[in-house]
Formats: C-alpha cells, structure tokens, sequence
C-alpha cells in the first residue's frame, strides 16, 4: 500500500507518515515547508518505504506509480501561522484541497481531509458533537483558517457524493506532543517555552475559557482508524478532558518544575470561550478513544522542549 501525505513534514503529518510505515505502507512525503521542517523526518531518510517532495499542494502535481491513499493535512495550523499567510492558508484549504481530490479520483484512492475543531468556531455548544453547525465569524482574523477548513469539508463531501471519491473527514482537537515548534504560538508551546526560559505565562483574557488537549500518538491512531473505516462524513478525534487555561498554566509549571508567574493579556478577537470533543461517534465508529492522559503525554512534551532550548542555548 502506497500514501500521498500531504504537509508530510510539519507536526502531525510527519507522526502519521511514521505510523503508516509502521503499518507497512510506502510514504511519499509532499510539504513547501512554509510552516513544516525537515528536520521531523530526518530520520526517515534513507528508509526505501518513504519519499519525500518540496512541493507546494496549491501546484498540482503528478504522481507515478499506484496510490492507495491520500492524506491532506497540508495547511498553516496556529494563529501565528494563518495571521502571517492568510491567503496561503485559503489556498491550501481550497486549491490545495481540490488538487489531492483530484489526485485520489484519478488514483481511485481513498482520501482523508484533516479539518479542525475551528470548524465550530466560539461554540453555542458544548461538548461539540459533528451534527453542531458551529458559530464562526467569516470575516474575522481568525476565518481565514476557519473558513479554509469549512470549505475544505463542503468540497470534499461534493467529490464523494458526485464523482464517487472514497472520502473520509477528521475533525482535530487541540493536539500537542514532540516535534511541536517552539513558535508555533499555540497555548502549549507558548506556556512551555516561557516556563522553560523564566518568562511569565501569557494567559489571555481571565484564563477561564477551555481546551481539550490530545496527545499526538491518540490523535494519529484515530486518524489511521478512520483511514481504515467506511465512514464518509466528519469525525471528532480528540480527548474530552476539559480545563480552564488557568489549569493547564499550573500543570506546565508543575511539570517544567518552573517558578514563572503568570501575565494576563486582552482575550484575542473571537477566540473561542470553550473547546470539547463529543467523541461518541469515534468510540462507536472507530472503537477509539484517548489512551495518553496529560499526566503522562505533557512530561514527554516538557523534554522534547527542554533539548530544543537546550540547543537554541549552545
């Protein structure tokens, strides 16, 4: 069996190349590396079940040889990254989109779509379950990924119901894990590098607003069972332990072993209040659920961060 994954080199996309490998798959790799690094799959190289190509999906591109699957996850994915290229993140989310459907229609590979829990925007709901609509600001600064997503979902589901392409949607939560960038300006990385380096946590607004926070080997298992699954429509992967942010600062401080304070900033423009998987679908689908608890996925996140600083130090 042979994947295309798409933003092969970035967070996730390089966990789920190594996961399909280990399940016997060949890999081709594609990623322009605008927010992935190559250093994620350095230790691929050389390994004749993985390729890897500069590319930028916005480009349609021509694969030789048989592909059995098609994986996008190719896309800016935190504030920071879509703030700084807007119209990139639309693309992917649109041109990109539409050229690996086109590559999984001509390949008549199965094809999954990596969505997001931004789909729900400041959710009216909660816990989220797929059939919520969500509550999203399409022109807001934060839509541009929203929005890319959302449409990203449309145009998938309009190739599977009138080309018959074998689709399959996942809708991430809040993922965290090793091989994180350090200026990925999501909460984790941001409260674990100030930890780490002395400098006050940022919490914005009051610190009560919620996430959900999935370690990165639960949420790549999910995705390879949905892979592997029949089912055509959106499916929330994520964990369901809910905290205040305030609650997440004080488990980075106890687990960096950190004497940082804590500095509270303006709550950014429609930022969700609440974020929590309803992952009924998954367990009864997919017979999937989280395995890593917080206490033990956010010590192995402390250390992959503490050799990056290490070595941004020397």
């Amino acid at each position: 069996m042979r994947a295309v994954v798409t933003g092969g080199a970035g967070f996730l996309g390089s966990h789920l190349s190594d996961l399909l490998i280990e399940k016997g798959w060949d890999v081709l790799a594609l990623d322009n590396l605008l927010t992935g690094n190559a250093e994620n799959v350095a230790h691929l190289a050389g390994n004749p079940r993985f390729e890897f190509i500069r590319h930028d999906v916005t480009k349609s591109i021509a694969v030789d040889g048989a592909v059995d699957a098609v994986l996008h996850l190719a896309s800016p994915a935190s504030p920071v990254d879509y703030h700084q290229f807007p119209i990139e993140t639309l693309e992917v989310g649109s041109l990109g989109t539409r050229n690996m459907l086109e590559l999984a229609q001509a390949k008549g590979a199965r094809f999954l779509m990596a969505s997001t829990s931004e789909c729900y925007g400041d959710p009216e709901v909660s816990p989220q379950p797929e059939t919520y609509w969500g509550h999203v600001n399409p022109i807001g600064p934060r839509s541009v990924y929203d929005e890319a997503k959302r449409f990203s979902e449309a145009l998938t589901m309009a190739y599977h119901r009138t080309r018959g392409v074998n689709t399959r949607i996942v809708r991430i939560f809040n993922t965290y894990g090793p091989r994180m960038r350090l200026n990925d300006g999501r909460v984790l990385p941001n409260f674990v590098y100030q930890a780490l380096t002395g400098q006050p946590l940022t919490v914005y607004g009051d610190g009560k607003q919620t996430r959900s926070f999935c370690y990165v080997s639960d949420l790549i298992d999910g995705i390879y069972r949905l892979l592997e699954s029949d089912h055509h429509e959106p499916v929330n992967v994520g964990n369901p332990r809910e905290m205040t942010i305030l609650e997440f600062a004080e488990q980075v401080l106890k687990y960096t072993g950190s004497k940082s304070g804590i500095r509270f900033e303006p709550l950014p423009v429609d930022d969700p209040k609440r974020r929590c998987p309803d992952i009924t679908k998954a367990r009864q689908l997919l017979g999937w659920e989280p395995r890593v608890t917080l206490e033990e996925g956010l010590p192995r996140t402390v250390e992959f961060f503490r050799r990056v600083v290490q070595v941004q130090k020397a």
